[in-house]
């Protein structure tokens, strides 16, 4: 097929060209006024922030990674445990900064059940921040590490990510 020239044609966007932003579902988000719950993961960490519209530009209130929970002494791989402290503890520094409620910006991620998205938004909703969502986000025993622990046995390595988490989400939740 050949490409479309002439002066009636338009080129889309860069950011939509390279799939990287849907300008439809951003400006619904945009139009409401209130603040974004933004996750998005990337190959080695997750990234909660709470960030406002603005004429110049967006302006984050709040921004944490799963690098912060480093000084909680839990490593900061991709996983649901992982996902979902980071979140708590994104959720507990927006409530300092006064944020109360926010929207989830999923952005291009496509939301299925148990992944890492809700996994955040679940500790998001833990910590105090309302945000509209269904029913069930994930399952409890997966937001633990249970699933985790089982492959390490299976493996015949020893893991102890449920205590580990429990003693995470207790400091954090204590005012981490």
């Amino acid at each position: 097929m050949a490409k479309a020239t002439g002066p009636i044609y338009r080129v889309k966007f860069r950011r939509r060209r390279d799939n990287k932003t849907n300008y439809a579902r951003r400006l619904a988000l945009l139009k409401s006024g209130r603040t974004r719950l933004v996750i998005r993961k990337t190959n080695r960490q997750v990234l909660v922030q709470f960030v406002n519209f603005g004429e110049k530009g967006d302006n984050t209130v709040c921004s944490m990674s799963s690098h912060a929970l480093a000084k909680f002494n839990w490593p900061a791989k991709r996983n649901l445990p992982t996902a979902y402290l980071t979140g708590l503890l994104a959720g507990k520094s927006a409530l300092k900064k006064g944020v109360k409620d926010a929207l989830l910006d999923s952005g291009l991620s496509t939301p299925s059940k148990s992944s890492l998205l809700f996994g955040a938004l679940h500790g998001v909703v833990d910590a105090g921040v309302t945000v509209p969502h269904g029913e069930e986000l994930v399952d409890a025993a997966r937001i633990k590490g249970t699933h985790m622990d089982a492959y390490a046995k299976a493996k015949g390595k020893s893991a102890a990510v449920e205590a580990e988490f429990e003693k995470v989400k207790k400091a954090i939740m204590a005012g981490g």
